[in-house]
């Protein structure tokens, strides 16, 4: 663990506890095994579910048809062994005629359907006025392809389940609405370039994945950047974080590694956060620079 993060989670630990918004590790919403973790929530969804999907008279196989899922999938929900997107709770509400029961779950489904730990970040993810990324492992979550998640997903030790994978994924996809608010946030990301060279997801998805990157640091209010790997200056080897500031001004940073994370919200972390990645953007490519050099790899595969 950097030095960085040990004073991340040296917070939680002290009386100074207080500067840190929520905290937690990713077991905490996972089943042993990597079994899909069962939410309070969506049980009772699923209940409320099937009791309506039961009164009006539809079976399963037909529902699923009318949703574009299989049979299977809608014993998951109904199971609360999968969090259904909020498409398939409108599409549901109606098909059984529920006259909105099933859709008073929305808001509280979409919370459930991040871990635990993810729950805080990807709340404050739909305020932010800014939102600043440095990474070091893999592409961030907000500009991966789908194909990306599941190579990401699917190496992870201990493997998880697929329906685990299917949730993560629609849960990530759901993220990226935030290029589409208005008015669009101003986001950056900076990448360590070892980032865009990693082929654990096969070339194919590496090429997409770069090919998205170029498409999205074409938006006006999105700034992609690359460390590069010969650079004599790099002030971000203490590890990837994120810098959110809300509409009001207020300031978090987020961490996470090995699966544990922490939500900062003392001001002076969230001052030296910001401040240091404002060095870490100057030390790396322009933006401009940094879409030829992907353009370059892209190229190369």
């Amino acid at each position: 663990m950097t030095a960085q993060h040990e004073r991340v989670w040296g917070a939680m630990t002290e009386e100074q506890s207080d500067g840190v918004l929520e905290s937690g590790r990713e077991e905490d919403s996972a089943s042993p095994g990597g079994r899909p973790p069962v939410s309070g929530v969506a049980v009772a969804f699923g209940r409320s579910l099937k009791t309506l999907r039961t009164r009006a008279g539809i079976d399963r196989e037909a529902l699923g048809k009318l949703l574009g899922y299989s049979a299977s999938t809608i014993a998951s929900f109904e199971q609360g062994r999968r969090i259904p997107p909020p498409r398939a709770v409108d599409q549901a509400d109606q098909e059984v005629g529920a006259e909105g029961l099933l859709k008073v779950w929305k808001e509280e489904l979409e919370a459930a359907q991040y871990p635990a730990f993810f729950q805080g970040m990807a709340q404050l993810e739909k305020v932010a006025a800014e939102l600043l990324a440095y990474d070091t492992l893999v592409v961030n979550g907000l500009l991966q392809t789908e194909e990306y998640m599941r190579a990401v997903l699917g190496n992870r030790r201990p493997s998880v389940d697929a329906e685990v994978i299917e949730q993560r994924v629609s849960a990530r996809l759901a993220r990226q609405a935030i290029f589409d608010r208005r008015p669009e946030p101003l986001t950056s990301f900076v990448m360590c370039e070892s980032v865009l060279r990693r082929e654990f997801c096969g070339r194919d998805v590496l090429r997409g994945q770069l090919e998205h990157l170029i498409l999205m640091g074409q938006r006006a209010h999105v700034q992609i950047q690359v460390m590069p790997l010969d650079g004599v200056e790099n002030a971000g080897l203490e590890g990837p974080f994120t810098v959110i500031t809300r509409e009001d001004g207020k300031r978090f940073v987020y961490a996470e590694a090995q699966g544990a994370s922490a939500l900062v919200t003392d001001p002076k972390q969230t001052v030296l956060a910001a401040a240091r990645y404002g060095i870490i953007r100057s030390q790396a490519l322009s933006p401009r620079e940094s879409l030829a050099f992907i353009e370059k790899l892209l190229g190369e595969l």
